[in-house]
C-alpha cells in the first residue's frame, strides 16, 4: 500500500469529512462522544436535522426520506468544501443517507450505516409503530424540556411534530421500506455496516439483511452494544470504523493517514 503512485499523492489528496446523521426523534449531539473518540484523525460533522435539536425545517424541505436526502446532499457538499465525503447513518438517519448518497457522485468514498436494517415490509409490525409514534407525538410533555435536568430528552419533546410524523409514516410504508434494497445495491463505494448484539430496536439480522445488497461491504456486530453505540460504547464503535476507513483505496484518501 506504499507504492511510488502512492506516496506521489501525500499533502495532496485532503482528508474525508464524515457526516454523521441521527434517527427519529433524536438530534446530532448524539455523535458527540463518537467524533472525540475519532478526533483528531478523523472529523466528523453531525447537524441536526430540520425540524429536531435545535434547526427549524425549512418552508420548502417536505417530511419524506426523499426530501431530506436532497437537503443531506447539499450540506454535506457545502460543509465539506469540495473534500471528498463519508455518510454515517443511524436508524432513520442510515435511510436519509442512501437517498443522499447518488447526490453526491464522485464526492462520496464511502458509507457507514449503524443499527440501519430493513427492506422487509411488515404490515402490522410498522402499523403499530406508526399507531404508537403518532400517539406520542400528540401527548407528549412538551413542558417538561424547560425543566432542570431535562436534557437528554429535550430533542423527543422539541422536535416539529409535522417532520416526526412524516419522516416515520414515510419510513415504514411498504413503498419506502422495499425502496431500500434497491438503494443500497445501487451504492457505487464500499460500505460499512454495523449492528449492535442487543439492540431492541433493529435486530441485528435486519442490518445483515440489508447490507448483502450493497456490492462491496463489510458487516460487524458489535458486542454488548443495543441501539446507540455511539453514546453507549463510543471507543468500541470508533475501533472498527477506524479500521474500515484506513482500507479505503488510496486513491481516496491521503497516503499518509493509511
Amino acid at each position: 500500500m506504499g507504492g511510488p503512485g502512492c506516496r506521489a499523492l501525500v499533502h495532496q489528496a485532503p482528508s474525508p469529512l464524515l457526516v454523521a446523521l441521527h434517527g427519529w426523534l433524536l438530534a446530532g449531539r448524539l455523535w458527540t462522544p463518537l467524533a472525540a473518540a475519532l478526533a483528531p484523525r478523523w472529523e466528523l460533522w453531525s447537524p441536526d436535522l430540520p425540524g429536531f435539536g435545535q434547526r427549524p425545517r425549512p418552508r420548502g424541505l417536505q417530511p419524506n426520506l426523499a426530501s431530506y436526502g436532497r437537503w443531506l446532499a447539499a450540506a454535506a457538499q457545502e460543509q465539506a468544501g469540495g473534500r471528498p465525503i463519508v455518510l454515517l447513518g443511524h436508524s432513520l438517519g442510515g435511510s436519509i443517507a442512501l437517498h443522499a448518497a447518488p447526490l453526491l457522485g464522485e464526492q462520496l468514498v464511502g458509507v457507514i450505516q449503524i443499527a440501519a436494517g430493513g427492506g422487509v415490509y411488515q404490515p402490522r409490525a410498522f402499523a403499530q409503530v406508526r399507531r404508537g409514534g403518532a400517539l406520542f407525538l400528540r401527548w407528549r410533555p412538551g413542558w417538561l424540556a424547560e425543566l432542570p435536568g431535562s436534557d437528554p430528552v429535550r430533542s423527543p419533546l422539541l422536535a416539529e411534530r409535522r417532520a416526526a410524523q412524516g419522516l416515520l409514516a414515510c419510513s415504514t410504508g411498504p413503498g419506502a421500506v422495499r425502496q431500500l434494497p434497491q438503494l443500497t445495491a445501487r451504492l457505487q463505494v464500499p460500505s460499512l455496516w454495523i449492528a449492535g448484539e442487543r439492540d431492541q430496536v433493529m435486530a441485528s439480522r435486519y442490518v445483515r439483511h440489508l447490507a448483502g445488497y450493497a456490492p462491496e461491504h463489510e458487516f460487524i456486530e458489535l458486542a454488548r452494544a443495543g441501539h446507540l453505540p455511539m453514546g453507549q460504547m463510543p471507543e468500541q464503535l470508533a475501533a472498527p470504523i477506524q479500521q474500515w476507513l484506513g482500507q479505503l483505496p488510496c486513491s481516496q484518501l491521503p497516503c499518509s493517514q493509511l
